[in-house]
């Protein structure tokens, strides 16, 4: 009896222990630790300390004392260089603290962290027979997993309206994107395009296609600014314009987390595609068979389908890549998350150096956003890469407590799967139209 509750007894401390280290560790404020962020100084009497550093809103006096701009001749202006300083700050505890939707990103991340691993400790332990749902510890991972997903899904779509953290064009266009994700998600699970897309929703019915439909259409709506701010942060991360600035520059190896996350999201999104099956699944089974083609057969068009992987192991390769790309995204937070504080720099630069008489005050409120909405953005940037990792862990489940709902079961594990790869694949399109839009000269980074 002691021994059908050891999976049990395991998933139960591993929870605690996890719990415990990340709330007295404080891991979720250790994982962005040594990250850069920027204030413009206030300016105050010179009888006073002279400038001060300060978060504050643009439109807001810095004190009582502060003396009003006063208009002078074109021809007498003088240049104020303290409003022109910018400081450079380590960001730490007690400034992340300070940031709205600090508590959601430190909730989510301990939520997730612990989801993914109690996933993953029930893929590594084997499964005893005739032990009940409880034995065989499915209860603990599937709840944790499902609820980590309910809650990044729920603050996703509360920090995708939230006012004043992105345009409102970029609001409305969240809700068209979304719309059109859902009917591509409804296309996609009505196999409507079957030589498009390869995906098989054989046992479902039209409730549960629609049903899935919409949280494809969701997770659209909301990936979308976050996407575009990640392909804004890999335009400045990568210096496609060659500015070559020491304040916003990007370390190679940075550089090349940058390039090696989009080029395998890029990649891990396309397996699900119809084009890229055909050319790695070998529909073949019998390695003499193909010998036999390879041999007789000149034309490379027909080679397709005769080459490659058999399909078992194209499906180990698909969530591999998954996990990869999960763990990849997880890797680029960081560069990403230095790039957005860092275009406040650049914004800062552009407008110090546009004109003889630079006008600063767009880019202070552009440097008190990007403080303000901090872990806003971090929140943006972590969600996707733990849907992914969560959604994979549940595909995974394997469990003997289900004989009778193998139906079920089966159904769950090819949902997740596919919100696994939506996510990765809206992601890829999102990001690749935008990095166009910029390279085109239609977009650009002010």
């Amino acid at each position: 009896m002691v021994f059908s509750y050891k999976n049990l007894t395991l998933h139960v401390s591993l929870c605690l222990t996890l719990a415990l280290i990340l709330k007295l560790l404080k891991i979720p404020v250790f994982f962005l630790h040594g990250l850069f962020t920027y204030i413009h100084p206030d300016t105050v009497d010179n009888s006073q300390k002279g400038i001060r550093a300060a978060i504050r809103r643009p439109d807001s006096d810095s004190s009582s004392s502060e003396l009003k701009r006063r208009g002078k001749p074109k021809d007498k202006y003088e240049f104020d260089e303290n409003k022109a300083q910018i400081f450079r700050l380590k960001l730490d505890e007690g400034h992340l603290e300070t940031r709205i939707y600090f508590k959601e990103y430190s909730d989510a991340f301990r939520i997730s962290f612990v989801g993914v691993f109690c996933l993953l400790l029930h893929i590594v332990l084997s499964v005893s027979e005739d032990s009940g749902v409880l034995g065989n510890e499915v209860l603990i991972p599937v709840l944790l997993g499902v609820a980590g997903v309910g809650k990044l899904f729920v603050i996703l779509g509360k920090a995708s309206f939230e006012k004043s953290a992105s345009k409102r064009s970029e609001k409305q266009l969240s809700v068209a994107v979304g719309v059109l994700g859902f009917f591509l998600g409804f296309i996609i699970c009505c196999e409507l395009v079957p030589s498009v897309f390869d995906v098989k929703f054989g046992s479902i019915d039209g409730f549960g296609r629609i049903s899935v439909s919409l949280l494809m259409g969701c997770f659209s709506g909301f990936l979308f600014i976050p996407a575009i701010k990640s392909a804004r942060a890999f335009w400045i991360g990568t210096d496609q314009l060659r500015w070559n600035l020491s304040i916003i520059s990007c370390g190679w190896i940075a550089r090349t987390i940058l390039y090696v996350n989009y080029l395998f999201i890029m990649f891990t999104a396309l397996l699900w595609i119809k084009p890229m099956t055909a050319v790695l699944v070998n529909v073949n089974n019998s390695d003499a068979n193909e010998a036999h083609l390879v041999s007789r057969i000149r034309n490379a068009d027909k080679l397709v389908g005769n080459l490659g992987i058999s399909q078992s192991e194209f499906e180990k390769l698909r969530v591999w890549c998954l996990l990869i790309s999960g763990i990849l995204q997880v890797i680029a937070l960081r560069p990403n998350l230095q790039m957005y504080l860092n275009e406040a720099v650049l914004s800062w630069y552009q407008r110090l150096h546009a004109s003889k008489v630079p006008d600063l005050d767009f880019s202070r409120a552009k440097v008190f956003l990007h403080n303000h909405y901090l872990c806003l953005v971090v929140l943006q940037f972590f969600a996707p890469p733990a849907l992914v990792l969560l959604f994979l862990g549940l595909s995974r489940i394997e469990s003997n407590s289900f004989e009778n709902f193998q139906s079920i079961n089966s159904l769950f594990k090819e949902v997740a799967l596919l919100l696994a790869w939506w996510v990765v694949f809206v992601w890829a399109i999102f990001t690749s139209a935008s990095l166009l839009l910029y390279r085109r000269c239609i977009l650009y980074v002010s």
